[in-house]
């Protein structure tokens, strides 16, 4: 039986891999966030969820090891998770009427092999009222999510519409990390 481990204690991308019928297990990785701001966004996804692979890897030696990392692209500016409330009102009023990019990487290390790869996905919002973004952040959702908002949610009240993947938005490009896993030597269960 070969040993599947997610870098991650996102709920999401947990989710994701359990509607895949994967059978895995959660190693959180703290690793450091910080990046060099001269990367692109597709760059620091990539660094970021390597890091994340690679620690966890590094204490399970024998085991496929996935990590992955998000960021909102607006402006040429990257936002990650709100500090907090005052944070968040700001990213959501820079996003509002606008169209913005969500970077996805992913890491998979294995005991034969380290791949890595990105999915970038266009998202356009609607035009937002004070009073919808005060309220949406008021439910605490947008803390704990690049870009402060979380599509599959709530969040998912403020979208217009998206070119891309889906679920690269809500943190794990899912048909993509499958194939990617496939490659790599990971026997699926189907």
């Amino acid at each position: 039986m070969q040993n599947l481990i997610l870098a991650s204690s996102s709920p999401r991308r947990k989710e994701l891999l359990e509607n895949l019928h994967l059978t895995f297990a959660i190693s959180s990785s703290e690793v450091d966030e910080s990046f060099d701001p001269s990367l692109s966004p597709e760059e620091v996804v990539m660094e970021l969820a390597e890091r994340k692979a690679q620690a966890v890897f590094n204490q399970n030696k024998d085991a496929f090891v996935i990590g992955s990392d998000t960021i909102v692209v607006a402006n040429n500016r990257i936002l990650g998770k709100p500090a907090d409330e005052a944070e968040a009102i700001s990213m959501l009023k820079s996003l509002s009427g606008q169209q913005h990019d969500v970077f996805t990487g992913v890491s998979i290390v294995s005991p034969e092999s380290s791949t890595r790869f990105y999915e970038k996905t266009e998202v356009w919002f609607w035009e937002l009222t004070d009073d919808e973004i005060k309220a949406y952040v008021q439910t605490g959702e947008p803390l704990d999510k690049a870009g402060a908002y979380g599509i599959q949610q709530l969040g998912s009240m403020l979208v217009k519409k998206i070119n891309g993947d889906y679920f690269a938005v809500v943190g794990l490009p899912a048909a993509r990390t499958i194939r990617e896993l496939k490659k790599a030597g990971y026997q699926l269960p189907y």
